[in-house]
């Protein structure tokens, strides 16, 4: 639903009335936007989740601040600390399994990173969520959790996730201390600028810095192509996610890509994964070097390839208008993410 202007019983102005569409499942999926979801389940979680089903009652909103029943945030900031790893052990000719410990350490900060990252973004943004459909059923809005045991559990992740950090080298801990300022900044992006999918593409994309760090000790040009590469894939599928909340967001004058395109959104979608594609191949190709990395070259190009062809799949699946279809294309990008990732351990092996 949604405010418009209209002119009725022979008034001289518009005045603004509530306009209620009669199809509600052509906006909001399959149920009716009146139904709630039972014992506080998120709209936009994954049905059959392990939190809706498995987890204690009294853990669940926290778990649901954290986006534990919506893992897909999880890979996707994930990924980018496996290719920078990944690229790093080619780069060094050593075998990926040699780095094991930064691979699973990234895997476990990148959890509780996100858990308090979505955690501020929550508190953050708990107004303008109450606002829009989708959304308005998370924790804080909802009144599942209040704004200081949230703040509480923010903290609590965000400790936990240092003494992560700690395990790594000096290079990675300065780096990761680093990052803190960007995941502060970015839920007020969307206030000051239409271009908040880069700020998200900044803090989602530097583990890639990261885990290059945590195993060489310093950084190279290979790391920076390689963030690059993942701020441009970012503004991808976050512009695809933001275009479930286009209407919403216009009523409550929240900013996205996804409003600023409009009917050019394909279009930047097809730049965004010329850039992406090409910048990671010419990042993955300089960590595996001259000479005798040729065999290796071939191996990460080719995956570069497929992972460029998973983006160009989506681009051609892609319903601006048709909420759900963004949203399973949007969590397609966990495959997509996990491609250059395999052939970057083939690369390592030979």
């Amino acid at each position: 639903m949604c405010l418009v202007a209209r002119k009725r019983d022979r008034l001289s102005f518009a005045q603004r009335v509530l306009y209620i569409y009669p199809d509600f499942r052509a906006f909001h999926g399959r149920e009716h936007m009146t139904e709630r979801a039972p014992d506080g389940q998120v709209a936009d979680a994954v049905p059959g989740n392990w939190v809706d089903r498995w987890a204690p009652m009294a853990t669940r909103p926290y778990l649901r601040l954290s986006r534990a029943d919506r893992p897909i945030g999880t890979w996707l900031l994930l990924l980018p600390c496996w290719w920078g790893l990944g690229a790093a052990s080619l780069h060094q000719g050593t075998q990926i399994l040699e780095h094991a410990w930064i691979g699973i350490g990234c895997a476990i900060g990148a959890w509780l990173m996100r858990g308090a990252g979505c955690t501020w973004n929550d508190i953050a943004d708990r107004k303008f969520d109450a606002e829009v459909e989708r959304t308005r059923s998370r924790p804080i809005p909802s009144g599942q959790i209040s704004v200081h045991r949230a703040a509480a559990w923010m903290a609590v992740q965000a400790l936990a996730a240092l003494l992560v950090l700690l395990t790594f080298g000096n290079a990675a801990v300065l780096l990761g201390l680093a990052s803190v300022v960007l995941v502060a900044v970015y839920p007020f992006a969307k206030r000051f600028t239409w271009w908040p999918q880069v700020f998200l593409g900044l803090a989602f994309n530097w583990g890639a810095l990261l885990a290059w760090a945590a195993a060489t000790g310093t950084l190279a040009w290979p790391a920076v192509a390689i963030y690059v590469a993942g701020i441009a894939w970012t503004l991808f599928y976050d512009t695809i996610y933001a275009l479930q909340d286009r209407r919403d967001d216009a009523v409550v004058g929240v900013k996205s890509t996804a409003r600023l395109f409009g009917a050019r959104t394909r279009r930047w979608l097809n730049r965004f994964l010329v850039v992406s594609t090409a910048v990671l191949g010419i990042g993955l190709v300089g960590a595996a070097g001259p000479g005798e990395g040729v065999l290796q070259s071939g191996i990460v190009l080719a995956g570069t390839l497929a992972f460029g062809l998973h983006l160009v799949w989506q681009v051609t699946r892609l319903e601006a208008g048709n909420p759900e279809r963004c949203l399973k294309l949007f969590r397609a990008n966990r495959d997509a993410g996990l491609i250059p990732v395999f052939f970057l351990c083939a690369a390592t092996f030979l």
